[in-house]
Formats: C-alpha cells, structure tokens, sequence
C-alpha cells in the first residue's frame, strides 16, 4: 500500500525531508544531470516566476512515509502545457505499480490545472537510433509503458537530432494528450519546443539548434506515431465527474451522553446530519484508522491528556464530575484529588468529566486525523463528522464542551506537508486553537465569531489578538456584532478568506460550527439554509486542499438540513475550482488597476500589519510599529510627521511606504517602510512608490533621503534595492540590533522638483 501527494511547499519538515531524499536519488540515478540543476529543486517549487515553470512534485510514500518514488511535472499555465521532468523509483524499489500510479496522477494533476497536453522525452526505439540491443530493449519498454496511457511520440520535426553529431539516443519528444486534446497546431507546437529548449536545455542546445529543431514544425508536418505496442489503459476521465468528499464518522460518539438539563451536546445532532447528507450523492464513507496518542500530545500538554484519561476511567458509571474550584491565586501548586484538579485543566463549569468522554473525544481525534490523511492522499477535501467538538480545547485547558482540539490536532499533522491555515466558523471563537498556534507563523488561525463581549468564551478573540513571537500576525478574529446579517457574515468569511490567501496555504481546515444559524440556542445570528450553501460554494472555491471538522450547531430541527446545504455549496464550489485553470505565474508590471493615495485611513493599519507580515523578515515588534505609525498618522493628522505612498489594488494594500521629515533638519527625509506584495516582487512596483516618494520630498524641499536597513541575510534584497535606486551605503554601526546584525545607513540625493 501506498499514497501519492502533491508537494507543494519546499519548507514544511516532511517536504525537506523527502525533498533531500529526492534529490539523492536524482544524482545516483541520472549522473548526466547538472548539480545546479539538482539543487534548485526546492527554489522551482517555491518560486515560479524565477525558473519560468510552475513546478509539482508528486511523492509515492508507504505507510510508514519512506518514499516509494516520485514524479516531477513543470508547467506553463499560459501555454497550457505540462513537462514531465523526472519520474523514478528508488534503486531496488520498483514495481507494485508505483510508477503506473505516478503517472495516473500526473495526468490528473495536468488535468485539473487545465493543460491541453503533458510532454517528456523517451528514448528511441528505432535501431538506427538506438543501436544497442540492450539499451533499445529498455526503451521499448517505456514506450510501451507510456503508450498503454495514450501517449505517443510526436514525429516530423527534428527534435530527436543529437545536438553533437554521430552520437545516438537522441530522445524522442512524447505527447499525452490526456485522453481529451490533440497534437497542437503549428504555431502553438512551436512555441512549447522552443519553451522546453530554451527553459530546460539552454545549456547543452546552442541557439542555433533550437531555431532548427522549432523551425522544423511546418503546418500538417507534425503528427503522433500510430500505436505500436497494442492498447492499454483506459485513457478517457474527464473533470466532469463530480468529486466525491471521504466522510469520516465517529461511530463511537453516542456513548457521550450527558442527559442534564441544558446540556445541548448531545448526539442527535450527528444523526440528524446523516439523516439529511446520505440524501445526497457527495460523499464516499471511509472508516477511521487509529492514530498514535502522539498527535494529540503534539498539540496539547501530555499531562492535560493523560488526567483526562484517568479521571474519566475512574469516574463512576453514570456519573460526571464537573469543575467547581479553580487555581485563580495559585496555579502552580496543583491539587492531588481528581474532582478539584477538574478546575485545574478546566475554562468553565459546564463540561463534565465522566466514564464515556475520554473514549468519545478519542475517536473525533482519530476521525480529524483521518480526514486529514484524505487529502494528504489527493482527496480535495474531507469531512470529519465528530462530537464531542474540539475548538475550545486549548494547550493546557479543556472546556466548552470540548477535550481534545480536532482541528488542531489535524492542522498539526498536515503542516508537516505544507502551511497551513485554519478557518473557524463557529459562532463561539476558536479560542483552543488560537492558544495552540499563537506563537507559529506556519499555521494561520483565522476566526469569525461573536464579539467575547457577550459571546463565550468572552476571555478571548478580539480583534488585536494577532500572535506572538513568531506567530505574530499569523492569528485574526473577526468579532462581530451580536446581531449580524447574513450578507455582513458572508462580508467577514471574504475578508478572512483574503487573509487566508494572503498565507498561500498548502491545506485549510474548516472549523465548521452551524451555530451561526437563525434559532440556534447558542447564538443570536440568522444564517438560512441559503445562506450556508453559498457559504460553503465560497470556501470550496478557493481551491484549497479542505478538512472540514465539526464543531458547533445545536438546533436539531433545522441542523441536518444547514449541513446538507452547507456540502451542497461545498461540491459545487469544488467542481468549480476543479475546472478552473491555474492561473498563469507573471511578474507584475505597472498596473492600470491600481489606485494610488497619500492619504491613509481607517483600517489601513491592519492591512499595512498584514502586509508587512506576509514579507516574512520582520519581527512581531517590528509588525507593531508598522501598524503604529499608521495609526498615530490617522490619529494626528500631518502633526504626526509620517507622510504615505499607498497602492490599493482591490481592498488590499499592493504595496506602501511610510516616510517623514527628519527632525531638527532643513533638507533631509527619512524613508522608513516601502513593502510590496510577495506576489509583486521584482514588477516594477516598489520603483514606483519610491519615485512617488522622492517627487513628494522634492516638492517639500527635500534633498536628501535616507533608509536603514539590517546587515543579515534576510534583508539583501533591501540592500540591493536600495543601491540600484541610487543611495550610497554610508554608514554601518556594528552589533546595532543584537551581536552579528549591523545598522547599515543608506542616503541618496535628490534632485530639483519637476
């Protein structure tokens, strides 16, 4: 047994991991490739523009998560198509149909990023071009391989000439039209040869052999070589077949019943959403696998999980024990008797230890793990259906009904594969998750919520709770009114999505509580079947990689019927996305779209927070000042001395920078922000903000403008910004920030004002 997943992100441990593993093979395995070549793996995965190729790497693994082999798909999305680099196994390693599944779904993958065509070289298999009997049998062997999926190799043009005359095995160029597109045109196929020589092969073919081999494509001359090894594969899926969602159940809940009065936690409510899912044809049921209880202690203190262990073991048949003291003034000293060290790990009064708890919330985890493990495999998404609920588990604390964090337990697990965002839906904050990852920059928690003014948690979930450490700027609530409609609650999930964007996950997890609904008893918002239709189309759509995880929604009578509709929008929303091309990667140049402004205003100092942060260099204290020079200029007006450059495009901040008069002087500015958008870099932008802030210094007299930045590594591009904008490096204080990190000084003179 054995699963393929996409990796995406060249940072997280496992993908560095596999990704030195990859690497090793490549050079025991094809000697004939450059070093460089090698070594800007994980550079092609995370940087596109630079290497001219969105670059997937998919990776076979066992259950243990050794590498079974992997495959290496580049693709242009603006020519639409994919080049298949590298696909291998380990030496020794082959067989049990890991390099057939590889290539299934390489197609799959080409597929859904809309390419009309996968294109990879096979050796020849004529004898006057491969005269070993040998090496043509092996040969022989891939073609046939390839040819049992529907790709052929492309004859009438040179490619397969050796660059070096008299040498042989010169490589064919094979075409997978994925069982849906023909051979392309002239033109078209001219423009994919010359990409993959000049992209690929610049080194080794000299120009004049490209335009040879381009030059060789003539109208009608390029065709397919007919079958010669007999059929195979069934070649024909399509993206019209709609996706199938796994469906993890937590069989075991309905031994939690706590029968007290008020008590709404109960398991109807994973009958009643059953009831109106098995109505629809969106799901695949999938059983839970048992997962180690080192999940669980990755996310929460191993002694939080082994005293609710024990003190649910212990509990009496038919009894529950409920927190009634709590270590206010003393927390360090820790009560030996079970029911008063309840308050200890406890936020409230109302969630009851007893015998059945324990094993319960230890199947929701198993059922999150699960799901996650889904869409580790491919699926594009997974719904854990679980009780009791999780999000108000924190590192050190249970409550609210909640033991154990299943989405964080799942998040946790999934960022070892990529980053990771959570977006919690529920009407209570997710404050167990914020706790978990308020010190991690690779997780984002994102929260729409009651304002904790009157909604539980109330301790927690405000709006300036942003993380800390490295982890600052990388939580966001969105607290909102106790009486909200529907179109302000979708006006929140966009915003949050644009802050999930922003984090450019790997994978997202749904915190799904359907307590924002109209009657829920534990909320006060009035979300209509309607309404979690479109909510769920619009998080689907994203196209994110989803584990969804239930937590809240206690109004039996309609819960079914939210949740049905909510997965309605969801497989809507995941057949769009599944049709809708990637778009192309480009670098942005002047764009007409952009709306500029010197003038700042409310909410600015969020976006300029957020920005700031997705550059990935600066400090939480450095994030601060950021946001507080904004503020104090909105506060202060032009009293305040800070002057802006801001570019908006759409409701986000393209880029900004943030600059003043440099006090007790005539002529002298000083420049101290200008960041663009991750996705901005290298377009030409942060030129145009500068040349706006140097004309605006010029028409209040200003000669001379002057930046500081860090001598570390993180900060070379700003150096190498600043001295091919003009400014002199004229000062570097040694050991300024800390021992090793210098104050460098840069000033650059200015000219007359036009």
């Amino acid at each position: 047994m054995f699963r393929i997943r996409t990796l995406t992100d060249a940072t997280a441990p496992a993908n560095r991991r596999t990704l030195i593993e990859i690497q090793s093979i490549i050079r025991e395995q094809f000697p004939q490739m450059p070093e460089r070549d090698i070594e800007k793996l994980p550079a092609q995965i995370s940087d596109p523009l630079s290497h001219q190729f969105v670059t997937l790497v998919l990776v076979a693994e066992d259950g243990r998560g050794r590498l079974r082999g992997f495959a290496i798909l580049l693709f242009d999305p603006k020519l639409a198509f994919g080049y298949l680099e590298l696909i291998s196994t380990p030496k020794g390693g082959s067989g049990g149909g890991v390099g057939a599944a590889l290539y299934a779904q390489v197609r799959e993958r080409a597929r859904e990023n809309g390419l009309d065509g996968v294109y990879f070289e096979c050796l020849p298999d004529e004898p006057e071009l491969s005269p070993d009997e040998a090496t043509r049998k092996q040969n022989v062997d891939r073609l046939r391989f390839y040819e049992g999926f529907g790709a052929y190799p492309i004859l009438g043009t040179l490619y397969e000439t050796p660059v070096d005359p008299g040498t042989t095995d010169s490589p064919y160029l094979v075409f997978d039209g994925l069982g849906e597109h023909p051979l392309p045109k002239a033109a078209q196929l001219k423009r994919i040869l010359a990409a993959i020589l000049e992209r690929k092969y610049a080194h080794l073919c000299p120009p004049e052999y490209i335009a040879n081999v381009v030059g060789s494509v003539k109208d009608g001359g390029a065709a397919l070589r007919a079958p010669r090894y007999g059929g195979g594969r069934s070649s024909t899926a399509t993206t019209d077949t709609p996706v199938k969602v796994p469906l993890i159940v937590n069989e075991g809940h309905d031994i939690h019943h706590v029968r007290e009065r008020g008590y709404v936690e109960a398991p109807a409510r994973v009958g009643a959403i059953l009831e109106e899912l098995d109505r629809t044809q969106i799901f695949e049921r999938a059983p839970a696998k048992r997962w180690s209880d080192a999940h669980i202690k990755a996310a929460h203190d191993p002694r939080l999980v082994a005293y609710i262990e024990r003190a649910c073991a212990e509990t009496p048949e038919g009894k529950s024990v409920y927190p009634y003291v709590f270590p206010l003034r003393n927390a360090q000293r820790m009560p030996k008797d079970r029911s008063v060290l309840a308050g200890y790990w406890c936020i409230d009064t109302f969630t009851p230890l007893n015998r059945n708890a324990y094993p319960a919330a230890r199947g929701a985890v198993d059922c999150a793990l699960t799901a996650a493990e889904s869409v580790l495999n491919g699926a594009p998404a997974a719904y854990a259906l679980v009780r009791p609920p999780g999000h108000h588990a924190e590192r050190k604390a249970f409550g609210g009904f909640c033991y154990f964090n299943n989405a964080a337990i799942a998040a946790h697990y999934l960022s070892q594969y990529g980053r990771v965002a959570v977006l919690d839906v529920d009407y209570h904050h997710g404050n167990g998750t914020q706790d978990i990852f308020y010190a991690r920059a690779d997780v984002l928690t994102v929260s729409i919520h009651g304002d904790p003014s009157f909604a539980y948690p109330y301790f927690t979930g405000f709006a300036d709770e942003a993380g800390r450490g490295e982890g600052a700027g990388f939580n966001f609530n969105i607290p909102l009114a106790e009486t909200v409609t529907p179109d302000e609650h979708r006006q929140a999930l966009a915003k949050a999505l644009r802050r999930i964007a922003r984090h450019d996950p790997a994978y997202l997890v749904v915190a799904l509580g359907l307590d924002t609904a109209k009657g829920d008893p534990t909320g006060t918002w009035f979300n209509r079947p309607a309404d979690f239709a479109r909510m769920g189309e619009t998080i689907a759509a994203a196209g994110l990689p989803t584990v969804f995880v239930q937590e809240g929604g206690y109004r039996v009578r309609n819960l079914g019927v939210n949740a049905r509709n909510f997965f309605e929008g969801v497989s809507a929303g995941l057949n769009t996305a599944k049709r809708a091309p990637r778009p192309a990667p480009r670098k942005p140049t002047r764009d007409a779209k952009l709306r500029w402004r010197e003038a700042v205003q409310r909410g600015d100092a969020e976006k300029a927070g957020a920005l700031v942060t997705s550059a990935r260099v600066f400090s939480a204290e450095e994030i601060a000042i950021a946001e507080e020079l904004v503020a104090e200029r909105i506060e202060k007006g032009r009293a305040s001395g800070y002057r802006f450059v801001v570019a908006d495009h759409g409701d986000e901040f393209a880029g900004y920078a943030c600059f003043g008069k440099t006090p007790g002087t005539e002529h002298s500015f000083d420049l101290y922000w200008i960041v663009v958008a991750a996705d901005r870099k290298g377009g030409g932008l942060a030129r145009d903000i500068l040349s706006r802030v140097e004309a605006a210094v010029r028409r209040d007299g200003g000669r001379f403008l002057t930046a500081e930045t860090s001598s570390t590594d993180p900060y070379q591009s700003a150096r190498a910004f600043y001295a091919a904008s003009g400014f002199d490096a004229i000062v570097t204080i040694k050991d300024f920030y800390r021992p090793g990190d210098h104050k460098m000084i840069f000033r650059k003179e200015l000219g007359d004002a036009d």
